[in-house]
């Protein structure tokens, strides 16, 4: 809950938090105890959006898209553990009430526009921010296991666009409103995912369609890099964190007497791990969100499916520009980024974070200045783009 806490946090470098409301909110809630983290994030996000209807209704819509972009952040934290089946309907309640306080705050930025992207028969949402500078490059920026586009837009999307890019936030199956309205799963093979994503902004006529970038994020560092396997109009491609098998620290974290059970005991796999659940937020959020995400019904059924998350194979079939981003106290992937940039082929650089640079939690949470800071350097310096071509 700590790590959420400075997650939500982190955004007030980009107006959807306030340091006071956060601190204030963390404060009251039992630690440990999901529903009353969803209890006080909804409540400050409710009175902010509160606020934020009564400053629109007097025309001062700077103050009304403040308040709207820290509400729909807060309502984002609340629902965050809300996982398991008992609680999907109130999650998806919450989660309803933080995409529509995002769309009512950039009701007023025109620079950001609501796509829908052709996914096989249905569609795919994200939000287009278009470049004022005439041919600027395309960043596509995803998230992964439990991230918003909405998210999104105040991890990267700002600082992408305020550096003249082009930028184009989705989410895919198993993400957001895919998973929640669509009941679309995650899939391993994203490349059939990203592909649609490319074939749609390359329909438009004001990107450089020879410099479109792809970022993903956490989990996302897995999904993009599939992609660029296999999508080769993508000119650039950074791994935030790089992972190589996404179930590997997983069944490394575990004892080996529990994981042993999944080769003839599996009923007893699902029994340890519901236990474990009951006792640990963590284990409790990572399964429940599998199971919601993935489409399946048992913790022996996620550790199978996870296998399929591999570069196997896959890794060295990559040939664009690629940055590997490391952070060192990450909790989630720590090992996997060398292992990922070890197996590249194509042109490479791995990116560090350290506790000198304070940037060293997962995805940089925290600390998301200086983490677009060298990720930006980066692919400027990458795509032979700069700030000054944005005037």
């Amino acid at each position: 809950m700590e790590f959420e806490m400075i997650r939500t946090l982190g955004y007030a470098v980009s107006g959807a938090a306030d340091i006071g409301e956060v601190i204030s909110t963390a404060r009251l809630i039992k630690d440990g105890d999901i529903d009353s983290w969803a209890k006080e994030w909804q409540r400050v996000a409710d009175r902010l959006h509160a606020l934020a209807v009564q400053f629109d209704g007097k025309g001062q819509k700077v103050s009304a898209k403040e308040a709207y972009f820290r509400a729909s952040n807060y309502y984002r934290t609340a629902c965050f553990y809300l996982g398991a089946k008992k609680d999907r309907a109130k999650c998806i309640d919450i989660w309803e009430k933080s995409v529509d306080a995002f769309r009512k705050g950039i009701s007023s930025e025109p620079l950001v526009s609501l796509v829908h992207i052709p996914y096989q028969k249905t569609t795919l949402p994200g939000y287009l921010l278009k470049s004022k500078t005439p041919k600027a490059p395309l960043v596509i920026i995803q998230t992964g296991f439990d991230g918003t586009a909405e998210e999104l837009y105040f991890e990267a999307g700002i600082a992408a666009y305020q550096r003249g890019y082009n930028v184009l936030l989705f989410e895919g199956p198993g993400q957001g409103e895919v998973i929640k309205k669509q009941n679309l799963p995650f899939r391993y093979d994203w490349e059939n995912v990203v592909t649609p994503v490319v074939d749609f902004a390359m329909q438009l006529d004001f990107i450089d369609q020879k410099k479109i970038s792809l970022i993903g994020i956490s989990m996302g560092g897995y999904l993009a890099a599939r992609a660029a396997a296999f999508e080769h109009r993508i000119a650039a491609c950074v791994l935030n964190g790089g992972i190589f098998d996404f179930s590997e620290n997983i069944y490394q974290s575990m004892p080996k007497e529990v994981t042993n059970m999944l080769k003839g005991n599996t009923s007893g796999f699902n029994q340890a791990i519901t236990s474990e659940m009951a006792r640990s937020v963590n284990i409790n959020w990572f399964f429940n969100n599998a199971m919601w995400t993935m489409q399946i019904e048992t913790p022996a059924e996620v550790m199978k499916t996870l296998k399929q998350y591999t570069l196997k194979g896959i890794a060295e079939k990559i040939t664009c520009p690629t940055l590997v981003v490391d952070s060192e106290d990450d909790l989630f992937l720590k090992g996997q980024p060398q292992k990922v940039f070890d197996q590249l082929k194509c042109p490479k650089t791995l990116l560090k974070f350290t506790p000198e640079t304070t940037a060293q939690a997962h995805c940089q949470m925290g600390a998301i200045m200086i983490s677009n800071e060298s990720i930006f350097n980066w692919l400027d310096q990458t795509l032979g783009w700069t700030t000054l071509s944005a005037k």
